[in-house]
This record gives C-alpha cells, sequence and structure tokens, in this order.
C-alpha cells in the first residue's frame, strides 16, 4: 500500500506519519514545497520518502501523483493560519481551493482510484447560535475570514467531485488540534511564552482573549481519527473530529502557569485580539463515534507534553 500525506512536515501531518510508520502501513510519502522547514520530520529521514509538493503548481502535483500512484491521500496541505488569511486573502484562498482541485484533477487524469481525505475545518460553522452547541455536521455554514471561507470552498470542492467524479473523498472536520509541535494557537503559545519567561527570555507572558470556549482534541488523538476514517468512514461524507468537551481559554492558561518553574506576570496584547472572535464552540463528535473513535488523551497530559516540548526545544535538546 502506498500512502502520500500531503503537507507532510506540518504539525498534523508530521504526527500523522509517526502513527502510520508505527502500524507499518507499507510506503509512506510526506509531500511538501522546497522552502518549507522540515523540523517536525527530520526523525523521519530515511525511513520514509520525502518528495517535494507544491500544492499550487498543476503540474508538480500531476507528476508526483503519477509517480506514486498512492492508494490512500491525506490531504493536509493548506494555509491554515486563520490570522494569516486576513494578510493574504488571495494566497490562502489559492493554496487551499486550487491546492485541493489540482490534487482531484491528477487523480481523475492519472485513473487511480485511492481513498482520499480531504482536511477541512470546524472554522466552516463560523458564528455558533447558543443552541446549535454542540454542533453538527449539518450545521449551516457562516464563515467569518478568508481562511474560513477557503474551507468552506475546499469541504464543497470534495463533497462535489466524490459525486460527480465518484472519487473515494471522506470530508475530516477539525476542531482545535493542539498538542506537542502545534505553534501560533492559544496553547502553544502559552507554553511557549511560560517556558520563554522561566528561561529569562521574557519578562512576562502576552495574552489575548482568554473568554472563548474551544473545544481541544489532542493530535495523536486526532491522527488516530484519520486512520478510523480510512477504515470505516463513508465515501462521500463527513465527519466533525472533535472532543466534545468545551474549555475555556483562561482555564487552559490557569493549567500551564501551575506547570510553570516560577511566577510568570501576565498582559494582555491587543494585537493578539482576532477581528472577529467566536465565544463558543464545541463539536458534536457522535457521528465518528459511532465508527469506534473516542478521545484518550485528557487536556492536563496534551498540555505537560507541550510544556515538555518547548523545553526541550527552546534549551537545544531533542
Amino acid at each position: 500500500m502506498k500512502v502520500l500525506i500531503t503537507g507532510g512536515a506540518g504539525f498534523i501531518g508530521s504526527h500523522l506519519a509517526d502513527f502510520l510508520l508505527e502500524k507499518n502501513v507499507g510506503e509512506i510519502y510526506i509531500g511538501h514545497w522546497s522552502g518549507e522547514k522540515t523540523e517536525n520530520i527530520d526523525h523521519l529521514k530515511g525511513k520514509i520518502n520525502f518528495v517535494n509538493l507544491d500544492i499550487k503548481s498543476t503540474e508538480n502535483v500531476r507528476n508526483i501523483i503519477s509517480k506514486i500512484r498512492p492508494d490512500i491521500i491525506f490531504h493536509l496541505a493548506a494555509q491554515s493560519y486563520m490570522t494569516e488569511s486576513w494578510k493574504d486573502p488571495k494566497g490562502t484562498l489559492e493554496t487551499n481551493i486550487i491546492g485541493t482541485f489540482n490534487i482531484f484533477d491528477a487523480v481523475i487524469k492519472e485513473g487511480i482510484d485511492p481513498i482520499i481525505l480531504s482536511i477541512c475545518s470546524s472554522a466552516e460553522y463560523g458564528m455558533i447560535k447558543k443552541d446549535e452547541v454542540p454542533v453538527k455536521e449539518t450545521n449551516e455554514f457562516r464563515p467569518l475570514s478568508p481562511y474560513s471561507v477557503s474551507k468552506v470552498a475546499q469541504d464543497m470542492l470534495s463533497y462535489q467531485y466524490s459525486k460527480s467524479h465518484n472519487l473515494k473523498i471522506i470530508r475530516v472536520r477539525f476542531f482545535n488540534i493542539t498538542g506537542p509541535r502545534k505553534k501560533y494557537d492559544a496553547c502553544s503559545d502559552f507554553a511557549k511564552g511560560i517556558v520563554d519567561v522561566e528561561n529569562g527570555n521574557n519578562d512576562f507572558l502576552k495574552v489575548g482573549n482568554l473568554e472563548g470556549v474551544r473545544d481541544f482534541t489532542d493530535v495523536r488523538d486526532a491522527v488516530n481519527a484519520l486512520w478510523t476514517l480510512y477504515k470505516k468512514g463513508e465515501h462521500g461524507d463527513v465527519y466533525n473530529v472533535c472532543s466534545g468537551n468545551g474549555i475555556k481559554v483562561g482555564d487552559i492558561l490557569d493549567k500551564l502557569l501551575k506547570m510553570a518553574t516560577k511566577d510568570v506576570r501576565i498582559e494582555q496584547d491587543k494585537e493578539k485580539l482576532r477581528v472577529i472572535d467566536d465565544p463558543l464552540y464545541i463539536g458534536d463528535n457522535t457521528k465518528i463515534s459511532k465508527l469506534g473513535w473516542q478521545p484518550e488523551i485528557d487536556i492536563d497530559k496534551t498540555l505537560s507534553d507541550m510544556m515538555d516540548y518547548w523545553r526541550c526545544k527552546i534549551n537545544g535538546k531533542k
């Protein structure tokens, strides 16, 4: 069996590669663009195959798909940062929409029939009403950022190609996925900031809005969910991947502060406040739970491992 992970050098992709290698699934190919940092996957060199993949290049994607002829494609490549999408909306739309089209188009033109997991986002749901929590897959889309719009388009493109071209596509809507190697989310920013203060690199920790309630899932549970969906998910269908539980961002901070080796002073940073910030985001994982998946790693373990990750990284240890 041949497996292609687009965006394989990223946070989730690297953990998925670890998971698949441990399962000994066959030939694993990590697709990443040539200018991308590979620190998340350097430990995998010599164990799996690395290929230069520019998701926005129709020709490059076609060549890679033609060469590998994968049996499974985990399509994770994306511009995945909400704040970056406000700075570069065009680039976000091109990467997330055209990149997805290039994968589907190459599969059709090469005449292969892989199972494709198209990684979408809970951001598609946008502004959630209180009576809609927990959020089901049937909830209305109300996207509130260029990133969210790009993911709605990817999601609907995936649906269309599954129906119009009979591609074996499973759509996956991740909620907040976090854990070791994560960057630029509240958990990671807090953990890194606390370790910087521990090491004397900063005098205080800058924070944004602490009032929001989020649904966090450990990345190691998330990649297990992808494997469950590959094995048992219905082609053409969509699944939330989430814990089903909400936790206040301020409570995440409190948990991490208790893990600190010294007192940490907090200051609010206006630059960390989003243009639009959704106050309540909790998902319904009933559909994937019926396939036998449940999150197993609790938030305290996740946060502890993140603190260890940043302590090792900042102190130059592996």
